[in-house]
Formats: structure tokens, C-alpha cells, sequence
């Protein structure tokens, strides 16, 4: 099955992630970005899917590295790439439909995913890539919300480079 790119959403936030969660696919919510003689800013991401009991995490991965997969029963994830650039994949188990996006400072925007997608995300390019995430349900080290399987454990997956 060829792989699928995520739906634009161009709303709400809030809207997206009520979109993502009823057709159980991610949402790309391409970001606007403030700009003038002084620099430039990414404002007000999160703003309206923020919920008590939620959590704000920024990893970092270096060049070359996978994370994947895993996936979560209750909890969403929303992620925002803010330095480098990070080749993010989706399956959903079901129907077998994968989805692939790459997102980063060169592409802002929040991915999100909803369960119970299987997700995961490869550095591309040079530098490291920086993730801020914000997930609906806070990590619980006694009962985490979360299953794995190999990076390689979804055939045809292209994490690597695709030389076109």
C-alpha cells in the first residue's frame, strides 16, 4: 500500500485534534509564524487542547537515529519539530494504511496523532532534530500507556533517505 501524507488541517487546533481522533488518522496544522527586524516566533500551539492531567516534554535526537514504533490506547500526542528536521511515521494497524511526513524548522507546524496509531520519527539531515510534544495523558512509570514493536517491524517503511 503506498504511503499516504497527512491531512492539512488549516482550523483550530482543537478542531484538528477532534478530526484526528474521529477518523483515527494524524493531522498536519501547518504553524504561523511571526516574523520581523528582530527574529522570528511560533506562537500559541497548543492553545485550546491543553487538558489537566496533560504533559510538555522536548526530546532531542541525534543525526542519524530512529524511534520507532510505538503507540498509545488513551493518550494523543501533538508534535512540533523546532530545530532540524524529522521524518515522522504513522500506521494504523486495522486497515494496514501508513502515513509519512517530514516536519521541522523548514516545516512548522503540530502533527497529531491520535490512538491508537502506531507513530514513530527518524532525524533527517545533518543536525539533530528538536521535538516539543505535548501528550494528552501524563507518563505513568508503573502502567505506561504504551506498546512497541521493532523499527523495522512494518514492512516497506522507508525511514531511511528516499534518493528520487
Amino acid at each position: 500500500m503506498p504511503l499516504r501524507s497527512p491531512r492539512n488541517h488549516t482550523g483550530p487546533l482543537a478542531d484538528a485534534f477532534e478530526l484526528a481522533q474521529k477518523e483515527h488518522e494524524p493531522i498536519f496544522v501547518p504553524a504561523n509564524i511571526f516574523a520581523d527586524d528582530r527574529g522570528w516566533s511560533i506562537m500559541n500551539q497548543m492553545q485550546g487542547v491543553m487538558q489537566p492531567g496533560g504533559q510538555v516534554n522536548y526530546s532531542v535526537m541525534y543525526p542519524g537515529v530512529i524511534k520507532a514504533w510505538h503507540r498509545h490506547h488513551k493518550q494523543t500526542d501533538f508534535w512540533l519539530c523546532l530545530d532540524g528536521m524529522l521524518k515522522v511515521g504513522v500506521h494504523r494497524e486495522a486497515d494496514g494504511t501508513s502515513w509519512q511526513a517530514v516536519i521541522g524548522e523548514r516545516r512548522p507546524g503540530v502533527l497529531v496523532i491520535p490512538p491508537p496509531l502506531w507513530h514513530g520519527g527518524a532525524t533527517v539531515g545533518p543536525k539533530s532534530a528538536g521535538l516539543l510534544y505535548y501528550v494528552t495523558h501524563q507518563y505513568d512509570p508503573a502502567a505506561p500507556d504504551e506498546d512497541r514493536r521493532a523499527y523495522d517491524s512494518i514492512a516497506d517503511f522507508p525511514w531511511t533517505v528516499e534518493h528520487k
